[in-house]
């Protein structure tokens, strides 16, 4: 049987908090920090029953094991902050961040006498079996594993080498959200040229459900692109890294920050956000 512990969620999201919800499954206490955080942060944590740490001292005086999940760009300022708290339990970095990064990030943590481990999260929120992945690589990923022994969140240990959870996950999403990315410049493409819905049509005759399918998929990357475009810089950086052209990656993360204004909004029609794409980049230019 698992010995139950105190982990930490920074921050619970909308994934973070059903993975804080597979921790509580396996009988673990989930705290979470209410300092500055949104209202509708408070009521995710309050219907799922985590404790309040109140602020983040109190968090890494609490817990032995602190998981972060947070937009790329937070992820070296939250870790930086856990460090000044002299917090010294395991931490564990599930951000969408290149290997590069977390292998920075993992050496600031190590030095400061923290066990470090990768993480990344391959899926959408963890409410059900088979859907959602949690890859862990490090000494430490075994440990983590049995935090969410039952479930719904799938873990896969990978092996020690801290980088490699990072590098899955810039790999898998290269292609899910890049796609997504693609599909949105090809449309909004074809709005600006007056030809949209013969390239529609012509779709179809290959693809019945591809148009409705895309539409869905354009609308929903629109939604969270004040997350995607730090994720594609860090698949952009992953891919040079590795030897390989980064600009498709480079771009795709211009191309979602044109969206941002419809976070969290999945019922934007598709022509307001391809107008958006489309007078975005006619005002950078000017």
């Amino acid at each position: 049987m698992v010995n139950k512990q105190n982990i930490g969620i920074l921050h619970p999201g909308q994934m973070g908090i059903s993975i804080a919800a597979s921790a509580q499954n396996s009988g673990n206490h989930v705290y979470w920090v209410s300092a500055g955080r949104s209202p509708e942060t408070h009521q995710r944590a309050s219907k799922h029953d985590l404790l309040d740490a109140q602020n983040l001292r109190h968090l890494c005086k609490t817990c032995s094991m602190i998981l972060c999940i947070c937009p790329p760009h937070a992820a070296e300022e939250v870790a930086n902050q856990v460090i000044a708290e002299g917090y010294e339990g395991l931490y564990v970095d599930a951000n969408a961040i290149s290997p590069e990064r977390a292998i920075h990030i993992g050496k600031g943590l190590q030095d400061a006498g923290i066990t470090f481990v990768d993480g990344s999260v391959i899926g959408g929120p963890a409410w059900q079996p088979g859907r959602t992945w949690l890859y862990l690589s490090g000494e430490g990923a075994e440990q983590v594993a049995s935090c969410f022994s039952s479930g719904p969140l799938e873990t896969q240990v990978m092996d020690d080498e801290i980088g490699k959870a990072s590098a899955i996950k810039m790999c898998f999403a290269a292609y899910t959200k890049g796609r997504t990315a693609l599909l949105s410049a090809i449309l909004g493409t074809a709005e600006a040229l007056g030809v949209r819905g013969e390239l529609e049509n012509q779709w179809s005759r290959y693809w019945p459900d591809f148009n409705q399918e895309t539409t869905r998929r354009v609308q929903v990357g629109a939604s969270k692109a004040w997350r995607f475009a730090g994720e594609m810089e860090e698949i952009s950086a992953t891919f040079q890294a590795a030897g390989l052209p980064g600009e498709f990656h480079a771009a795709a993360a211009d191309l979602y920050r044109r969206l941002t204004q419809f976070k969290d909004d999945s019922s934007v029609p598709l022509k307001e956000i391809l107008d958006t794409l489309i007078q975005s980049g006619i005002t950078s230019e000017s």
